[in-house]
């Protein structure tokens, strides 16, 4: 979708997306995972809050090109809650990467020297990581979330450790194997392995006595918490009856996060790499520790303003589509149900593909597939994330088009920082992913930088008339699909079920020279006013059409 320089004038006439239907709640029309937008954010690569917590550990500004720490923090992440800048989005969740204490050292394989910016090289899943903050911002942040209405994901980490370097030591035999890698041939060749090179694999499938490993007790013993961290252990291994297996410990160590702050689901990485059924178990743990912290004050509060949802998961199985209904299935031939063992989503790795077909081919197969084969469950669509080496629109020549396919898809979605803003998903002399996690481009945000065909204040403007509208309205991504015209291209979504009741109709690539009839019968009745979320402008149905005074290229049409 192309947008000429009319329309982009009349983006900047509509005035910038504060101006736009605001985000009162709408009344019988509760949240529900199937519609979520979910933002999903490097806390590195962000927002830096706090600029004292830049080098902790000693760590060193020597990395190759973006694969060191650039200052993004928890602090930050709260700054830019509380500035509303989330809300404008029409976010429903935040997703932040593993906030856990990492590998102090670096690795220096093949790219140079890289550190454990991103989160998933944890030394210890019990401690916040001093780069990224203190336990008293890890509160903060959640509750400014919760506060304004945001649910937040804690992304964990099942299948491995922070690779080994001369500060950070391997883990016990009892507790990881160190070898063989993963050739990922067969099921045994892709989850009885190492994903790469030293990234020691944790032993989930033992139910063999383990102790905690002698690094973390000397890290707990200076840091003086080793007595309660071991009180906390013995209680949970007598109350649950569980072994003292790894995976056990790994399970209690994460759903403490969920017990303390208040997380209100989790994405799990490297989902298969791991025995499906240790999923349902951690469901179960964190699903506990979710109930109890409903029970504290905050949670109490939490409970009135988003109500009382369970804990929700979704998956990172890598490669998984929708088109494969519920089942994963492995190279080799075996299959694994991920719904049947904890999960409420999947991430769906074929959208960046299947957003190159045209609007009605993507949306009439997504929602045959959530309404046929995966009925009462959902996924999680993408166009780009921190490792998709493939993204639908790298260069951001497409922003436009990009937000109409992910915002508008049946199903939830995961918006990557820095989607709304045209941020460029390419560095100069950055190697593999490290193109993917620049810091986020706040600076061409504020002096609407050009990038392709746009600036980047009017492509967040209208990723923002997007999401408020889809916040607004769950049969955007939960309802069913049905397109009413083919030129120019106007679909309806609805949903009648579970107390959720919402009809919709969206008008895309309309004509910019003149104002056009929307068909709306069998939506909309005549005489009923509706509202184009896009413009502002409500406008009468008369005779099963509706047309508004400002043209657009978009038109979001609602019940006023």
């Amino acid at each position: 979708m192309k947008f000429s320089a009319l329309a982009v004038s009349l983006m900047l006439a509509f005035g910038t997306a504060s101006a736009a239907p605001d985000l009162a709640p709408v009344k019988g029309k509760p949240f529900t995972w199937e519609n979520a937008t979910v933002y999903f954010l490097l806390t590195d690569r962000f927002n830096n809050g706090n600029p004292a917590n830049d080098h902790a550990y000693g760590r060193k500004d020597d990395a190759a090109v973006a694969r060191g720490f650039m200052g993004g923090d928890l602090a930050g992440v709260t700054q830019k809650i509380k500035e509303g800048y989330f809300d404008d989005l029409g976010v429903d969740a935040i997703w932040i990467t593993p906030p856990v204490e990492q590998i102090h050292g670096s690795t220096d394989e093949g790219t140079g020297k890289s550190y454990g910016f991103h989160g998933y090289w944890a030394r210890d899943f019990t401690a916040v990581d001093a780069n990224l903050g203190t336990e008293k911002e890890m509160h903060e942040l959640v509750d400014a979330a919760h506060a304004r209405g945001i649910r937040v994901l804690l992304d964990v980490v099942m299948n491995h450790t922070g690779p080994v370097t001369a500060e950070d030591p391997v883990w016990p035999a009892g507790w990881v194997r160190t070898e063989p890698a993963c050739n990922f041939k067969d099921f045994k060749g892709t989850v009885e392995c190492t994903l790469v090179k030293n990234l020691p694999d944790f032993r989930t499938d033992s139910n063999e006595k383990v102790d905690v490993p002698p690094a973390l007790v000397a890290k707990w013993k200076k840091e003086g918490r080793y007595e309660r961290e071991t009180a906390e252990l013995n209680d949970f291994f007598k109350r649950t009856g569980y072994p003292r297996a790894p995976r056990y410990y790994l399970m209690k160590w994460h759903a403490d996060w969920v017990r303390k702050y208040g997380f209100d689901g989790f994405r799990a990485d490297t989902v298969k790499h791991t025995e499906p059924g240790i999923w349902k178990e951690l469901k179960k743990v964190a699903g506990s520790a979710y109930e109890d912290w409903k029970r504290t004050p905050a949670g109490k509060q939490t409970v009135a303003k988003l109500g009382d949802l369970p804990f929700f998961m979704t998956a990172e199985t890598y490669g998984y589509s929708l088109k494969a209904g519920r089942e994963f299935t492995y190279d080799g031939g075996t299959k694994a149900d991920y719904y049947s063992n904890g999960f409420d989503s999947m991430i769906n790795f074929s959208m960046a593909g299947d957003a190159r077909q045209g609007y009605e081919q993507l949306f009439s197969s997504y929602s045959q597939a959530l309404h046929g084969p995966l009925k009462g469950v959902s996924v999680l669509n993408y166009l780009d994330s921190h490792d998709d080496g493939n993204p639908f629109d790298a260069l951001r020549q497409h922003p436009m088009e990009a937000a109409n396919k992910l915002l508008l898809a049946p199903g939830a979605a995961q918006v990557y920082y820095g989607d709304e803003t045209a941020r460029v998903l390419k560095i100069e002399g950055a190697e593999g992913d490290a193109n993917l996690r620049s810091f986020m481009n706040w600076d061409q945000l504020k002096n609407n930088t050009r990038v392709g065909l746009f600036g980047v204040a009017e492509v967040r403007d209208h990723w923002a008339r997007l999401g408020r509208f889809r916040h607004a309205h769950p049969a955007v991504g939960a309802g069913m699909h049905q397109m009413l015209q083919a030129s120019p291209y106007v679909f309806k979504r609805t949903i009648d079920r579970n107390g959720v009741s919402d009809r919709v109709v969206v008008a895309l690539d309309l004509p910019q020279d003149r104002s056009v009839a929307i068909p709306v019968a069998g939506v909309f009745s005549d005489g009923q006013t509706v509202r184009d979320w896009y413009t502002g402008k409500s406008a009468v149905v008369a005779k099963g059409k509706v047309q508004f005074e400002l043209r657009a290229p978009v038109a979001l049409i609602a019940l006023d």
